[in-house]
């Protein structure tokens, strides 16, 4: 570490670490600027309204919470990831004019990474003078390295940043409740070893892994199932342990623009994303996520932002940089497989590309005031980028993964599991208010005969049938991550993310009740199935959806006879359903026809009758 005075009158500092972790593991928690400023004693940040033009391009102005109430303009941050980031900050008061940082991590040949961290810093007044020695020279560096060491360890084992523990405070009487909460999970059946691994980490985490609870994220930390860890956590919300939150991710910086707290009533999805600048419409099926934290009742955790725009709070944006006009600049990288796009703030439309194994290792991009030159769809995984702003002004280049986060539970997600309508069935959208939850596999059954049993049985003895039904239906769909939306008579609805999930749930179904134990009366079931796009509203005060697709569903079921399923094409080209159709242990037939639907009476529907093998169904074209 040493110090020195460049020509342009700034003090400059470098450390140096060398590290045991390769630069893809630690760039994770070194990026994290959030995290870093906050282990490295740096006071919380709050944003600021820009003033006259500043928050361009990503600029921010911003100001310490008290006691230190400096102020700053913050450019953007600049990465290529995960090998370097810089920022610079220009400060209106206090003690320096401006403080410029610089990171960058670079592989060793024999493993490991060497980390280089350099700071440039120009005092406004002799307080700076004097300050920046002891600051910059001798706690800045004790504290930093204290923090490498920590994060080099964890990465060095290829940990996740949420392995990272420290010092817990609970509010008094926390610990008996604690007791008293989990004993009430292992009374509704929780796994123990689950349990156990939730109260460790509401007492050890820290608040900001707290304060954005991810259940996939855990699951995948504990190696545990991820459905086993979300049901733990809706549980936990129900016993007092966590609560739940609803967060609007913007679809450019995918940051939570807007928070809710317990209920999706209170939320609207008409929302100003502050760092974007833009305001938007959450009406995509990534756009909500459901998050948790610890009640306060158990420990208190504040949502504190210690830095607001570095790399890690954008995780899929892989490149940022700020070009001047007429700047030109080479960037080598190395990208996963998959599907990127290029854009800036400034400019119109985007470029998109496809990284694959035939991509071009080499590509200028030009940025032009209409737009993009050239239109170059596939990069390889090693490639240069030669970027060239042709433009009259700054831009601010952006190259981000198109592809969500798997570790995100989203609202389109969890409003299809029977164990979150079970628990938290009061849950609605506000009247008016709509998202998209992608596409949805709809089925809808219905007991065959259900007025003949009535007739010849006896009211009370084919309601407890019927009710039996229900309870199997149940089962069977929950067993598939689905859930049943809503009962209309002998009729059921109910939703899946995936169209096998449904046959394997109606494969069961059918079994059972055509099979009744102890001498019971046999049922037939109809069963259909179709998947599309649609849309999660609230009817009669109870999420349901709404949409072409679900009207496509409804109508499908009167074809089917009784123990078979009636599937649209577009469920039966699905990879998974053929594998299931031509899957040896359980031979199915698929016959297919054609059909017109009420309100669609200008269009023939392909359809498919699906049966077991060694069931002859006579087959006619349904009208």
């Amino acid at each position: 570490m040493s110090a020195n005075t460049p020509p342009d009158n700034r003090n400059y500092y470098r450390w140096e670490w060398q590290l045991q972790a390769n630069a893809d593991a630690f760039w994770p928690f070194f990026a994290d600027t959030n995290r870093l400023n906050c282990d490295t004693g740096i006071f919380p940040v709050e944003v600021l309204p820009g003033r006259n033009g500043e928050d361009v391009n990503g600029r921010r102005r911003l100001k310490f919470r008290l006691p230190l109430p400096i102020v700053w303009l913050e450019e953007p941050f600049e990465w290529v990831a995960p090998h370097q980031y810089g920022v610079m900050r220009r400060y209106e008061n206090g003690p320096l004019r401006s403080l410029e940082i610089l990171a960058t991590l670079t592989p060793r040949p024999g493993g490991g990474a060497t980390l280089v961290y350099e700071t440039w810093s120009e005092p406004r007044n002799i307080l700076g003078v004097l300050a920046q020695p002891i600051a910059l020279g001798l706690i800045a560096p004790r504290r930093f390295d204290k923090a490498v060491r920590t994060y080099d360890k964890v990465a060095a084992i290829d940990a996740a940043p949420a392995l990272l523990k420290r010092p817990y405070r609970l509010v008094p009487g926390a610990e008996g409740r604690m007791t008293v909460m989990a004993e009430q999970l292992l009374a509704q059946g929780a796994d123990p070893t689950l349990v156990e691994k939730l109260l460790t980490e509401i007492k050890e985490a820290d608040d900001l892994v707290l304060a954005h609870l991810r259940p996939y994220a855990l699951a995948d930390h504990w190696g545990m199932p991820r459905r086993d860890v979300l049901e733990l956590a809706m549980m936990a919300t129900r016993v007092g342990l966590l609560d739940f939150q609803w967060e609007v991710l913007c679809p450019l910086c995918r940051g939570a623009s807007d928070r809710v707290h317990n209920h999706l009533s209170e939320m609207v999805t008409n929302v100003h994303c502050p760092s974007c600048n833009i305001d938007f419409k959450a009406d995509s099926e990534h756009s909500i996520e459901l998050t948790f934290a610890p009640n306060p009742s158990i420990r208190p955790v504040e949502r504190v932002e210690f830095c607001v725009a570095g790399p890690q709070q954008t995780p899929h944006v892989v490149v940022q940089q700020l070009l001047p006009p007429g700047e030109q600049r080479s960037l080598n990288l190395t990208l996963d497989f998959g599907r990127y796009r290029a854009r800036t703030m400034g400019l119109p439309g985007s470029q998109q590309w496809q990284v694959a194994h035939e991509g071009v290792a080499e590509t200028a991009v030009h940025l032009t005031p209409t737009g993009w030159e050239p239109e170059v769809t596939s990069l390889a995984q090693d490639v240069t980028l030669e970027l060239v702003n042709d433009t009259p002004n700054e831009q601010l280049f952006i190259l981000e993964e198109l592809a969500w986060s798997d570790q995100a539970v989203t609202a389109a997600e969890v409003l299809t599991l029977q164990k979150f309508r079970d628990l938290f069935g009061q849950e609605h959208l506000q009247p008016g208010e709509q998202f998209s939850v992608g596409s949805l596999t709809v089925l809808f059954t219905d007991l065959r005969d259900s007025t003949r049993l009535y007739r010849e049985i006896g009211d009370a003895p084919a309601f407890g049938l019927v009710r039996n039904h229900f309870d199997v239906l149940r089962d069977t769909i929950a067993a598939e991550d689905g859930a049943i939306v809503k009962t209309i008579g002998d009729a059921v609805m109910a939703v899946f993310r995936r169209p096998v999930s449904a046959l394997r749930a109606m494969m069961a179904a059918q079994h059972i009740l055509a099979n009744p134990p102890n001498g019971e009366r046999p049922l037939q079931l109809k069963a259909a199935i179709h998947a599309g796009h649609s849309i999660a509203v609230t009817l009669n005060e109870r999420l349901d959806y709404f949409g072409t697709n679900i009207n496509i569903a409804a109508r499908l079921e009167k074809f089917s006879q009784g123990d078979d399923m009636i599937i649209s094409h577009f469920v039966y080209c699905d990879p998974e359903v053929q594998e299931l159709l031509h899957d040896m242990k359980a031979p199915l037939q698929a016959t297919p026809f054609e059909a017109q639907l009420k309100g669609f009476d200008d269009e023939w529907f392909n359809l498919w009758r699906i049966s077991p093998a060694d069931q002859i169904v006579l087959e006619e074209t349904a009208v």
